[in-house]
């Protein structure tokens, strides 16, 4: 028996750091709602299986600034792979694969992109990071043109733990407001606070510091978009717009095709609707 094979788009969607693929859901129903079918990766570490800290929900919460991350093992390839595999799965069913990536997954993102470019019809970065220019996420993090960016406080050194720990169920309200600030600082004030249970407390260290290398023959040649969140805080239009500039720089043939959507980080959570039209578009 043949395989089914469908002439239609398939969008693939990977999050970004300290989220996992539920953070997807709804722009998927929205996605489901104008006939666009999509799958959302959880990258390793990630997920409701995911390992916490052994502290992270218990009273006080002991041992969070010190215990050694689980996902400290855990590799850009190994992130890349979880993408890769599934592109690999779903390539023969359909007749168009667009990869979306999300802030810092567009590390992994771009490194399946650039091992497996026959897997990828389309490529597009909402707010996501492009490491045409420079190979690591912290290298655009700690950029000067970054300096106005409102940082996640993390706990401790990522290195000791080997992830980049956050801690969204804190009982510091100042703490809270931070992380709501950089993600969410478009959602309603009146909004109940139940995005702190979704969050992952831990980024493994390779997913920001480790380098990503692409070049302009393999992942170059993919038409690619970049969705400009305008008024993000966790990552700047400033810096969204120097990552672009950069990748043009590398591929001029090739230049992204831009888009803008208004509000913050996290369009997945305040506006689905608004973003699942965007991609429908793409």
């Amino acid at each position: 028996m043949s395989e089914f094979r469908s002439t239609d788009t398939l969008v693939v969607l990977v999050h970004g750091a300290w989220h996992s693929s539920l953070h997807w859901a709804a722009t998927q129903r929205a996605l489901a709602g104008r006939g666009i079918a999509s799958i959302a990766v959880d990258l390793p570490g990630h997920g409701l299986g995911a390992p916490l800290p052994s502290g992270y929900l218990q009273r006080g919460q002991p041992g969070l600034a010190t215990e050694k991350s689980a996902l400290a093992h855990i590799t850009m390839q190994d992130a890349t792979d979880a993408v890769t595999a599934t592109l690999a799965g779903v390539r023969s069913r359909f007749g168009r694969v667009l990869l979306v990536a999300h802030s810092a997954g567009g590390g992994p993102a771009s490194l399946a992109a650039e091992q497996r470019p026959d897997l990828v019809d389309h490529l597009a970065f909402l707010s996501g990071f492009v490491p045409a220019g420079r190979p690591r996420f912290t290298d655009y993090i700690t950029a000067p043109e970054n300096a106005a960016a409102v940082r996640v406080p993390t706990v401790a050194d990522a290195a000791e733990l080997g992830a980049f720990r956050i801690n969204p169920l804190t009982d510091d309200a100042d703490v809270v407001a931070v992380i709501r600030r950089a993600f969410l600082n478009d959602l309603p004030a009146d909004a109940p606070d139940s995005w702190r249970q979704f969050l992952h407390p831990d980024e493994h260290y390779d997913s920001l510091g480790a380098p990503v290398a692409v070049t302009p023959q393999r992942w170059g040649r993919i038409p690619r978009s970049y969705i400009r969140l305008t008024e993000d805080l966790a990552l700047p239009p400033v810096t969204q717009d120097l990552m672009i500039a950069e990748a043009d720089a590398l591929t001029p043939g090739n230049p992204f095709d831009v888009r803008s959507l208004p509000g913050g980080h996290s369009p997945f959570m305040t506006r689905p609707a608004e973003l699942a039209e965007l991609i429908a578009d793409l």
